[in-house]
């Protein structure tokens, strides 16, 4: 089982992926919102923004996410730190249920092309 810190790495990393990335990558990272990302097995929800195409998580908190971000992500640490080292494909995850992705439509829509 992944530990908070593998996890917030895998953040940090993804975060860094997005901020080189270009073409229709880099424009839906480009929005900005509000972005929890809450690792089921560990109960744990680290809170942040999507904001000028990177990830800035700002807080840790235990349990679900204590208010309603935009963009919503929920997953196990695993299938975190493994879709960050490319090992886990993260629209199989999501379509297989793995995953889980809530947003608006509108951020849904951009947020199409990081699949």
């Amino acid at each position: 089982m992944a530990t908070i810190e593998e996890c917030r790495s895998a953040l940090d990393r993804l975060s860094d992926n997005l901020q080189h990335s270009d073409g229709e990558v880099r424009s839906a990272a480009a929005l900005d919102r509000s972005l929890s990302c809450h690792i089921t097995d560990l109960d744990i929800t680290f809170t942040g923004r999507l904001t000028g195409g990177r990830i800035k998580v700002r807080d840790r908190v235990d349990g679900p996410p204590p208010e309603k971000a935009e963009i919503r992500l929920a997953m196990t640490g695993d299938d975190l730190v493994a879709m960050v080292d490319g090992e886990l494909n993260f629209a199989k995850a999501w379509a297989s249920g793995r995953v889980r992705l809530e947003a608006g439509f509108r951020d849904l829509l951009r947020l199409r092309s990081l699949l």
